[in-house]
């Protein structure tokens, strides 16, 4: 009986060793509010949406320490509907981000899962509104987000050295008898130093059956004034089939202290004569911090082509945004 126990208090003990050298944080962002649409086709609508300024999560992130040079990091992150209580729209435990990876201080990580492209980094980095309100980026930018993310993922991210850092990203197809089928790759560079960002990202997408694929690059750059931050980016796409589009953006954001301005102007330049989906958007948007973890918001969009889209929460041409954001 006493040898039970020994064992048992030594089991008790490695287990306490072990938790005691991984770094595990809970963490969270609840986030909804009204959404107004006008314009659209069916006439004005109102809804409670959700993740309006930002979406709304659960998360788990952790490390561990394996020496001085090495650690494991691991993130699970979960997409919640904060309007109705469900998941996100494909019912994906951990649909937002599932990955973990090995990094090295001295050459940079690999991770391996569920992970956001470096394109759709690049163009939340861009836009002011992190591709989120009514008038988010995305909407009119489609190929620049490079699908979000993807499932079966393998990236590798440099160190930075002298302010330059790089990343790499393969998405298996998993089609026997062609690696190239549904296949995605894409890498990006940037460079920042002081007040200055630069990046440019390239994505490329193979279809199902390794017959064609799109390819779309997004150069970006942002200042940081001090009194406010300026962000350019371009963007150019061409396949599958005709697609042929150019798409400009420009940004504004204007922090102080408690209060936030945000503003974005994009004008998408579709050169396929097929469709011919130019479009132009204007968008503003204020926050005002209660405290470090909840804010209150406001936000109005204004689109001139709803043959090609709407905005983000809406069924027309315009949306006016209002919430409350809380993050934990």
């Amino acid at each position: 009986m006493s040898k039970k126990v020994s064992i048992a208090a030594i089991l008790a003990g490695v287990a306490g060793i072990a938790s005691a050298q991984t770094n595990v944080t809970v963490y969270g962002i609840l986030d909804t509010g009204l959404a107004v649409s006008n314009g659209g086709p069916n006439g004005q609508q109102v809804s409670v949406a959700n993740g309006v300024s930002t979406n709304s999560r659960l998360g788990f992130k952790g490390t561990e320490k394996l020496n001085n040079d090495l650690s494991v990091n691991f993130v699970l992150e979960a997409a919640i509907a904060v309007d109705t209580g469900g998941t996100d729209k494909d019912n994906l435990l951990f649909g937002r981000e599932s990955w973990v990876g090995l990094q090295s201080k001295k050459l940079g990580m690999i991770a391996i899962g569920r992970q956001y492209t470096p394109i759709y980094k690049t163009l939340t980095a861009l836009d002011p509104f992190a591709n989120n309100f009514g008038g988010a980026a995305g909407r009119l930018m489609k190929a620049e987000t490079g699908g979000t993310r993807a499932s079966n993922t393998v990236t590798y991210s440099s160190p930075v050295m002298g302010g330059f850092d790089t990343k790499l990203f393969y998405a298996a197809g998993e089609q026997p008898g062609d690696t190239a089928k549904a296949r995605q790759l894409a890498a990006s560079v940037g460079y920042e130093s002081g007040r200055l960002a630069l990046r440019v990202a390239h994505h490329q997408t193979n279809n199902a059956t390794a017959t064609d694929s799109s390819g779309t690059t997004l150069y970006m750059a942002k200042y940081d004034f001090g009194v406010a931050i300026g962000s350019i980016g371009y963007g150019v796409s061409h396949g599958m089939k005709t697609t042929d589009e150019r798409d400009l953006l420009l940004g504004v954001t204007v922090p102080l202290g408690p209060h936030k301005f945000m503003a974005n102007y994009i004008r998408k330049n579709d050169r396929a004569t097929s469709t011919d989906f130019d479009a132009n958007q204007v968008a503003m948007a204020y926050a005002y911090s209660l405290s470090k973890r909840t804010a209150l918001y406001a936000a109005y969009a204004r689109l001139d082509n709803i043959r090609f889209t709407t905005t983000k929460f809406g069924t027309g041409p315009r949306e006016f945004d209002m919430g409350i954001r809380h993050s934990f």
